[in-house]
């Protein structure tokens, strides 16, 4: 699966472990491996008017997800369909960072969680209402479980062959 990740912050992130989570995110939820995902960080000042522009308020958000195409872009008579473009996970980091400091745990983590429920909302979840956002939630925590239990490889975030445990 093709994720790219762009920091455009003033914020230094991990971008192998953004695009890994993404990654490990999309295969578990059996998407196709011709899918397509991009995620940018972006600063609080942009963030904010992408939040206002497209949600209607004020103030930057931790993370707004942009939906391109369909999961089921192939035409029925297409023996090969092309990759599908999900869409755009975008990030602020400064507000990741208050976030962490709130829930006690690092940026690095929130920054994870925040990547997964992105691309959650891609596949069509949301949480608008308490059922819908019982489901999503206990989704959202049961794949970071599962991402945290893989032992991975540092810079690239791929899990590590057995053979080199």
């Amino acid at each position: 699966m093709a994720v790219e990740v762009a920091n455009e912050s003033e914020i230094s992130v991990d971008e192998g472990a953004l695009a890994g989570v993404c990654r490990y995110v999309l295969d578990a939820m059996e998407v196709s491996p011709l899918a397509e995902l991009s995620v940018l960080c972006v600063d609080v000042d942009y963030m904010a008017s992408l939040h206002e522009r497209w949600m209607g308020e004020k103030g930057p958000t931790d993370v707004l997800a942009f939906p391109m195409d369909e999961l089921d872009t192939g035409r029925p008579d297409d023996p090969d369909p092309g990759p599908a473009l999900l869409g755009d996970v975008v990030l602020c980091p400064a507000v990741a960072v208050r976030q962490a400091r709130a829930a006690g745990h690092s940026m690095a983590d929130e920054l994870l969680l925040l990547a997964t429920h992105g691309v959650l909302h891609l596949l069509g979840y949301d949480h608008m209402e308490p059922d819908e956002e019982k489901e999503m939630f206990g989704l959202q925590s049961k794949l970071l479980e599962g991402w945290r239990s893989v032992p991975r490889e540092s810079v690239t975030g791929e899990p590590v062959e057995p053979e080199q445990r």
